[in-house]
Parts: C-alpha cells; structure tokens; sequence
C-alpha cells in the first residue's frame, strides 16, 4: 500500500516574524533590548518619565529604520557604477648576485 505524504515547500523561504524577515528579525529584537536597556539607565540615573520617553523613541526609531532597511532585500549589497583602476604595488625579488 502507497501512503502519500504532503511536502514541506517553504524551506527555501526566509523566516518571518510580524513582518519583519530574515536578519531583520534580530535587528528589531535588538533594537527593542537598546531601547529598554538605554531608557532603563536614563530612568534610573534621571528621571523614570525620561527613560521612558527615551525608551520609547529609541524603540520606535530603531524598528522604523529596521523596517525601512528591510525593503532593500535580505542581501542588499551597495553597486557602483563606473571603472575602477587598481593599481599595482608589486616588487620584484631579485636574488642579490654579490657573494
């Protein structure tokens, strides 16, 4: 008797959680730690609605730019536009012929 199986078919898909994809999932979570862990210390050395306000702004602004970043793609990668010249540094060795 043949059984058939369905077959996984998003193994090639990059993850994706609550919009955000790939590594701009730990970009986010690690804008969420700085942003509580900054607010945190202002709230504590200051004043507690100074930290908040400034957990808050620094929550929202690093998943705004987190999110801005992601529409660029997974692998954005900067292409120049032009002729590049390298130029050679290059010595010869010559053995040195005095005894």
């Amino acid at each position: 008797m043949i059984r058939m199986y369905a077959i996984y078919k998003g193994l090639q898909k990059p993850l994706v959680y609550k919009g955000f994809k790939g590594k701009f999932i730990g970009w986010g979570i690690g804008s969420l730690a700085l942003g509580l862990v900054g607010g945190g210390l202002t709230g504590a050395l200051t004043n507690m609605y100074l930290g908040g306000t400034i957990a808050v702004i620094a929550i929202a602004g690093g998943l705004t730019f987190t999110f801005y970043r992601q529409k660029d793609g997974l692998h954005d990668k900067t292409r120049h536009k032009g002729v590049f010249i390298h130029p050679l540094h290059l010595k010869k060795n010559y053995a040195d012929p005095s005894p």
